[in-house]
């Protein structure tokens, strides 16, 4: 699976964001994160291969998420889907 690692100053959290690379709602996700200077890896899950698509349902499924996108997960174990700022700054401690 192809991750692309966005470095940033916070570095405090293990940040994965499953988006696609045309959706809007995971653009802006993707800004936040960078205008907040959150370090994170993300997966563009369309331009990723079918075998990966099935290992990223499984990995959001097994976290308790739904695949939709953008999903973050945040240290393994906090599933955000959507853009909900809110969550992601009380996650992110920000």
């Amino acid at each position: 699976m192809n991750k692309i690692k966005v470095s940033g100053k916070n570095n405090k959290h293990k940040v994965l964001v499953y988006a696609l690379s045309t959706c809007a709602w995971c653009k802006m996700m993707k800004k936040f994160l960078s205008d907040s200077g959150v370090e994170y890896e993300f997966v563009d899950v369309d331009l990723a291969s079918a075998q990966d698509h099935e290992k990223i349902r499984d990995d959001i499924v097994k976290k308790g998420g739904e695949p939709s996108y953008p999903t973050i997960i945040v240290d393994n174990k906090i599933v955000i889907v959507g853009f909900r700022k809110d969550l992601l700054q009380k996650a992110l401690e920000l």
